[in-house]
């Protein structure tokens, strides 16, 4: 399955499960549209009916009609913006209100009984998935790097071990190699000269770098990652800035690392932060050909 067919798949599945396929949704006389707008009404962000059919994706007709039956039922009303009186702003009315958190509670309600027939593993699975979805059509727009924590270091391994089996045709060697890199640090490295971040935005992890001692002057970038949807926003340039600064922090004189050829986006990113190329060799390693590049930096 594709993966257009695979996110109608979805698609399908999830509109099946919570019912939202019928012309009443969860009993209330009203299509799926027309509670979504009122909880917009209720719960989100004020607005006109164009910045409403700007954030919701519909069409302005089609809202304006949908508006103006909530208006003859005694629902919404409309009122001059204080800041600009040619902006209508909508607002419900009492009744209007006591609908809308009708609704809310009907749904929640409705969810939680879903939710109750799962597994708290199953409960966890689904919350993960879900932000993983979110994430996929929404890439965070601020992220922070934290130190590492429980649970971090199998994170690593495991999404290294996936992704470059995927990508990269890498072989179980390679996974092993990551999980030596991190057994070794969890074990023995110095907290004063050596740490390991995680990056994380919208919830969950998207990244990680290291940097490491090579004795009194050298430091090196190790396990230094970000998940594809992560990338091309900047968010490489600042975990790799963070690893600089903790090295020059520290003392070290030059900061060293080494990549594969193939991965060009991290060697654009190595070359343009102004790392100098040292050596290239080609390598038989993790089941596949690869060509080994070199770098440096002095700090």
């Amino acid at each position: 399955m594709d993966d257009i067919e695979a996110l109608r798949d979805f698609s399908r599945f999830y509109t099946q499960r919570l019912g939202l396929l019928g012309q009443s949704y969860l009993g209330s006389g009203l299509g799926v549209t027309e509670v979504r707008v009122l909880w917009e009404l209720a719960f989100g962000a004020q607005g006109s009916a164009r910045e409403i059919a700007e954030r919701l994706g519909l069409d302005e007709g089609y809202l304006s009609r949908l508006l103006a039956g909530f208006e003859k039922k005694g629902w919404i009303v409309r009122a001059p913006d204080p800041e600009d009186a040619r902006r209508r702003l909508l607002r419900l009315t009492g009744e209007g209100k006591a609908l809308a958190a009708s609704h809310d509670k009907a749904s929640r309600a409705a969810v939680g009984g879903f939710l109750g027939q799962m597994s708290p593993d199953a409960r966890a699975l689904l919350g993960d998935g879900l932000a993983r979805v979110k994430q996929a059509f929404n890439p965070p727009e601020a992220c922070e790097l934290k130190d590492l924590a429980p649970g971090d270091a199998g994170w690593i391994v495991e999404r290294h071990g996936l992704l470059y089996a995927r990508d990269e045709g890498y072989d179980a060697t390679f996974e092993a190699l990551v999980a030596e890199i991190m057994a070794d640090f969890l074990r023995s490295h110095d907290p004063a000269r050596e740490s390991g971040w995680i990056a994380w935005g919208g919830g969950r992890r998207l990244g990680s770098v290291f940097c490491v001692s090579r004795g009194e002057e050298t430091a090196q970038l190790r396990l230094f990652f970000l998940e594809p949807e992560a990338r091309g926003l900047g968010l490489g340039r600042m975990m790799l800035d963070a690893c600089l600064t903790f090295a020059r922090d520290k003392g070290y004189r030059e900061l060293v690392l080494w990549t594969h050829e193939s991965h060009a986006a991290a060697c654009r990113l190595y070359d343009k932060a102004g790392f100098e190329r040292i050596g290239r060799r080609a390598a038989q390693e993790f089941g596949q050909d690869t060509v080994i590049i070199d770098y440096r930096i002095d700090l």
